[in-house]
This record gives structure tokens, C-alpha cells and sequence, in this order.
């Protein structure tokens, strides 16, 4: 498959891999497609410790790093002299001991503000800035800002190293905006799409940005779980696809027993746009978590990002690790990052697999295709 974007960056398949995983990384790169690890979990530090393992095996190959900038943050958490926990309403920390008493989770977590001082100082300009050092200093192909125009530091930095910047947009303006900025790839994502979205489809959102940031290259994300979506994708104009939910469900993921029997089970209808678990609208699994805070009586309200990614972290881990321990209410309460495609994801596979049988797929839908048109 040769697209620009697949020339420029030297992969055998413009199939890009969001990933809180290394493995998933690891395997979709030295499968022929560019994996990119989500930074947002780590410190510099173990940041490191990861990209020396992934340099380690992937022979050269280029993979990337996506590191989560909001463009904006509660005014709230601004203030340095107090842990970022303090800043957050006590009526909101009693909700969440409520619903944490409420559905009977009884695994013992860390202190709230020891977790929410880690995850806070990561999803700053100044701790994204840390993470970027630490990612420019290895073999990246690649580094994306999630949320907001890629700062000035990155950009700078990022052509310094010769490393491209690719920005997620989920609107024509917004990608007009991350161009000016500096990005060189622009990734326009669906609202069909997990984590962090907008409010237009996949279908309607990336004929407009190609036409509205030509040259620069785009990738299509949101909805695409197999050959046949990406053959659509690539019909819009896009020059690859950016795939995340895809590798949820694979031998490699990040994610827990409980969330993969979860997802597994669930249908395209079965995942929310919630501000619930970061404060910004967000698509995940629909469970008590994401009713309780959006329609239940006793709702505070989301707060804004950070403060409510730190409260909900915090709370996630011992949901999490009671989940695993098989107590009902807190599977009633886990969820994840998912987009629609989840209705999708029906079987464990390895990685390598996916990648595979989404080329040959798509290789079978462009034959098909090509017939309609044949003499």
C-alpha cells in the first residue's frame, strides 16, 4: 500500500495503532503498520523505560508517542502551592465514596491524592513537556498531541529531531487551527470514535478536513475495525486510518479481564459520549459509573478536566481491582475508552492477526470495488 503518509514514515501499511500497550505497539509495528503509545499513564521516567524496551524490539521500525495536552484546564487546578486533590469540592469526594459504598467496592486503593498529584502533573503543559523530551530522545517516527493545537515547544522541538507532529481534530475548524499550530499529519476522528471526541461522523468529517488542509496528509479515525472501513476511509481521501478500540480486545491489551469480558459482550448501542471519567466529553462503555454521574439524582456534575480525570482515576483503580476479584457492583461500575466498533470486537487475537486480516479484508474490498468499474 502506498500512500505519501506510508512512504514518508517507511511502513509497509498506513494502519496506525493508538495504544496504552506497548505489546500492541510492539506487534503492529513489526507487523507492517505504526503503533503509537499513549504517554498520558506514565512519568518521564517510566516513559523511558518503555521506549527503550520498544527500541529494543522493533529492529528499527519507526512507531510514535501520543501525549495528551488539553488546550484547556479547569482554572481550579492552576494553583501549584496545594496537591490538585484539594482543589476538588468535597461534595464530589463524598459522591464517589458514596458510589463506591453504594455498589459495595471493597479493594483498598491508593491515596486519592498521591494518584491525583501523579496524574496530574502529566496532563499539564509542563509535565507534557517532560514526556516530550523523554520521546524525542528515541527512535520516534512520529508525536501526537491529543487534545488542543500541539504547543509551540513541541512543534519546535519536534523539527529539531526531524519527527513529524500529528494533531487529532474532531472538526474542520479545529484542523485548520492544529496546522497553523505546526502539525504536519492531521487525524480527523468521528464522534463514532473512543476517548475524546466531537460531534461529527467519521463519514461527514474527513472528505471536509482533506479538502480543508491539503496537502498536509490526513488519517481517518473513528469507526474503522476492519478492510472494509478502511477501503471507506480511503475512498474519503484520508492517506490512512488511526485505529484504537481495534486493539482492546486483542491477546496484547492493556485491559483487564473484566473490561475484555465487558467489551465483548457489548453492542455498537452499549458506549456513551461521557464527561464522567475525564471531564471532557468522551466516548466509553455505558455502566453505572457513567449513569450515576450523568443522570442520577444524587450527581454533583462532572467537573472539568484535570480534576475530574484525577477524581475518576483514582476511584477507577479500586473499581478495577475489585472487578478482577469478581464483586457485581463493581462490574457494574468498570468501563473503558471504546468507541461503536465495539459491536465489532467479538474474539481474543493476537495483534499480529488483526493487522493481517484488516490488509487482507481491505485488499479484497478494493478488488471489489475495482469490478464495479471494469469493462
Amino acid at each position: 500500500m502506498r500512500t505519501a503518509i506510508s512512504e514518508r514514515l517507511g511502513i509497509e501499511f498506513p494502519l496506525f495503532a493508538f495504544s496504552h500497550c506497548r505489546d500492541v505497539v510492539a506487534a503492529v509495528t513489526n507487523a507492517g503498520g505504526f503503533g503509537v503509545l499513549g504517554a498520558v499513564a506514565y512519568s518521564p521516567e517510566q516513559l523511558d523505560t518503555e521506549l527503550t524496551w520498544l527500541d529494543e524490539r522493533v529492529g528499527g521500525r519507526p512507531y510514535g508517542v501520543d501525549v495528551l495536552v488539553p488546550g484547556k484546564i479547569d482554572s481550579s487546578a492552576h494553583d501549584r502551592r496545594v496537591h490538585l486533590m484539594d482543589a476538588v469540592p468535597d461534595r464530589h469526594r463524598d459522591f464517589v465514596t458514596h458510589l463506591l459504598t453504594k455498589y459495595g467496592v471493597s479493594a483498598p486503593g491508593r491515596p486519592m491524592s498521591a494518584t491525583a498529584d501523579e496524574m496530574g502533573r502529566r496532563v499539564t503543559a509542563a509535565g507534557a513537556t517532560g514526556l516530550i523530551d523523554v520521546a524525542l530522545k528515541h527512535r520516534i517516527g512520529l508525536i501526537a498531541s491529543a487534545l488542543g493545537p500541539p504547543p509551540p515547544e513541541m512543534v519546535t522541538k519536534a523539527r529539531e529531531a526531524g519527527v513529524p507532529v500529528a494533531a487529532l481534530v474532531g472538526t474542520v475548524e479545529h484542523a485548520r487551527r492544529q496546522v497553523e499550530a505546526g502539525a504536519d499529519l492531521i487525524v480527523a476522528q468521528g464522534t463514532e470514535a473512543g476517548g475524546h471526541t466531537g460531534d461529527v461522523s467519521t463519514m461527514v468529517l474527513v472528505p471536509q478536513v482533506v479538502d480543508a488542509v491539503a496537502p498536509v496528509p490526513v488519517l481517518a479515525a473513528g469507526g474503522i475495525a476492519s478492510g472494509r472501513q478502511m477501503a471507506a476511509a480511503m475512498a474519503l481521501g484520508a492517506e490512512g486510518v488511526w485505529c484504537g478500540s481495534l486493539w482492546l480486545t486483542t491477546e496484547e491489551a492493556e485491559t483487564s479481564p473484566a473490561v475484555k469480558r465487558k467489551l465483548l459482550a457489548a453492542s455498537s448501542l452499549d458506549t456513551v459520549r461521557s464527561r464522567s471519567r475525564t471531564g471532557k466529553p468522551a466516548r466509553q462503555l455505558k455502566s453505572a459509573w457513567t449513569e450515576e454521574w450523568d443522570s442520577g439524582q444524587e450527581s454533583p456534575g462532572p467537573l472539568g478536566m484535570p480534576l475530574q480525570l484525577l477524581l475518576a482515576e483514582g476511584a477507577m483503580a479500586r473499581i478495577g481491582a475489585a472487578a478482577e476479584k469478581g464483586e457485581p457492583g463493581a462490574v457494574e461500575l468498570v468501563n473503558y475508552f471504546v468507541g461503536q466498533v465495539v459491536g465489532q470486537l467479538d474474539q481474543v487475537r493476537p495483534a499480529r492477526d488483526v493487522v493481517y486480516d484488516l490488509i487482507s479484508e481491505f485488499g479484497e474490498a478494493v478488488e471489489r470495488l475495482g469490478r464495479l468499474t471494469a469493462d
